[in-house]
């Protein structure tokens, strides 16, 4: 007896048969050979394929596993092709029925193939979704930040939803991402809902920015929308800041001229710069004329400032600001009559000087001077300060004040009477050192055969305070004193120099 069958002859359509059995994955070309090994082969070799692909998710098969396991089904079906050319087969003996059941059988491995393609397909667009999930989270954790901290987080969830409208353009997720941008837009300019509109401004400019980088087709109307409420925003900030005295509401309305000239707010500031400014004028004869001062100056200043990119409001900016540098120099007055009340004299000197030589015209200028005189006396002698000088002159009493000093001095006095004058120095006098001044009979002024420069005024009686100073450079200290004038009497005062330890008086 033969140890094994003789084979078969060579049959193409046998062969055939087997080799579309083992395409099928399940190496059911081997079993009807009767090859348990291959068959094993390719059965554990779909097993692996199924479970490094299932369940189906958005990254698919990797490309390896599928390039391995094609030519692992190549080779099956080539080897099989080769084995069932001469090997009968154990079921279904006749050679048709084989082929037919072969083919069929292909429908498994395409078959699979779609329904897989079709499960990714899934799986991609639940991926999608909760990528618009996680950014809608995003946006929602970033509207209970301040904005300054919350820009990053809006920036990451809009680039989550410009990735899935321009790149997964055909996605449910892309489907929704319109209704997610209004959303987006609401939320971050929360702050303008709520009327607070100076934390309004910067996300509203963010929301300007979108368009730059969404397709207009998905933003539609949300295009525009920011563009109202940020102009709103910048003029009730502005507004705001203006009323308060600070400095921000320039930045605002120049952000609201420059970028939305022709708006209904832009043409509201004019005015609104116009009632602070007649505000401010109108405090100058109130309790704090040197604060409106202050505020009429920095007004002036920033309305300058303001006009230089303000386009049709321009003209109207000049004048204001015209009108609060005339108001803010004719308060000047008010301020040094209170300063000088609050007896702040250095201060009032100051400002009072200031007032004469910037408003050569103004009806209070003439006393504004006697003002300044009194607040320099006030400094040496205090009690000089308890009266405002008034524009009164002249008087019954004649005071004569000489210069016996190797100084030019300028007198001032005040009381019910207030001026000054000057006198030249005495050229052939000379500073009296400290023991001169001990000397029994010493007296200043008293050198009958000496032509000291002196000057007579009339003044009327009370009490008048004189300081005597000292011109140019000189770094004597002022003299002073306090006269109580009556009638029926001749005065006279004397300036005069003394020198001690150094200092000079």
């Amino acid at each position: 007896m033969p140890s094994a069958p003789p084979p078969a002859p060579p049959d193409a359509l046998r062969a055939t048969a087997v080799a579309l059995l083992n395409l099928s994955g399940l190496g059911l070309g081997y079993l009807l050979l009767r090859r348990r090994i291959p068959l094993a082969v390719c059965l554990a070799a779909t097993a692996v394929l199924l479970l490094v692909a299932l369940p189906a998710d958005a990254d698919g098969v990797p490309g390896t596993a599928l390039v391995l396991y094609a030519l692992l089904l190549l080779l099956a079906a080539v080897h099989g092709w080769f084995a069932g050319l001469r090997t009968r087969l154990a079921w279904p003996g006749r050679r048709p029925v084989a082929l037919v059941l072969g083919i069929a059988l292909l429908a498994v491995p395409v078959g699979g193939a779609l329904w897989y393609g079709s499960a990714q397909d899934e799986a991609v667009e639940r991926a999608l979704l909760d990528r618009l999930d996680r950014a809608d989270r995003q946006v929602s954790v970033a509207s209970g930040q301040d904005f300054g901290t919350a820009r990053s987080g809006y920036r990451n969830a809009l680039a989550v939803y410009r990735d899935l409208a321009v790149h997964h353009s055909g996605s449910r997720a892309a489907a929704q991402v319109p209704d997610r941008l209004k959303t987006y837009y609401t939320t971050v300019a929360a702050a303008y809902s709520h009327r607070d509109y100076c934390a309004a401004v910067a996300p509203l400019q963010f929301l300007r920015t979108v368009p730059d980088s969404m397709p207009k087709d998905q933003l539609g109307t949300l295009a525009h929308w920011p563009d109202e409420r940020l102009a709103t925003s910048l003029y009730e900030c502005g507004a705001k800041g203006l009323a308060d005295g600070g400095t921000g509401w320039v930045t605002r309305f120049g952000d609201l001229l420059a970028t939305f000239p022709g708006s209904g707010q832009a043409a509201k500031v004019v005015p609104a710069v116009d009632a602070a400014e007649k505000k401010a004028a109108k405090a100058v004869s109130g309790k704090d004329p040197c604060g409106a001062v202050e505020q009429l100056d920095t007004l002036n200043t920033q309305l300058l400032q303001l006009s230089n990119g303000a386009g049709a409001q321009d003209d109207g900016l000049t004048k204001v600001a015209g009108r609060a540098d005339r108001s803010g120099a004719a308060g000047q007055y008010q301020c040094g009559v209170k300063e000088y009340q609050d007896g702040d004299y250095a201060q009032a000197q100051q400002t009072m000087e200031k007032f004469v030589t910037d408003n050569p015209h103004d009806k209070n200028r003439d006393r504004a001077r006697k003002i300044a005189i009194g607040a320099e006396v006030a400094q040496t002698l205090p009690a000089a300060g308890k009266k405002l000088p008034t524009t009164s002159s002249g008087g019954g009493i004649s005071v004569t004040v000489k210069n016996d000093s190797p100084d030019d001095i300028t007198v001032l006095y005040t009381g019910p009477v207030t001026g000054s004058f000057t006198l030249k120095a005495c050229g052939s006098c000379k500073a009296y050192s400290f023991a001169s001044s001990l000397i029994s009979g010493w007296q200043p002024c008293g050198d009958s055969g000496r032509n000291y420069p002196q000057r007579t005024i009339s003044l009327p009686p009370g009490t008048t305070y004189f300081v005597h100073k000292p011109k140019n450079d000189s770094t004597a200290t002022p003299g002073s004193d306090t006269a109580k004038l009556r009638y029926g009497y001749l005065y006279t005062e004397c300036a005069y120099t003394t020198q001690t330890l150094g200092s000079t008086y």
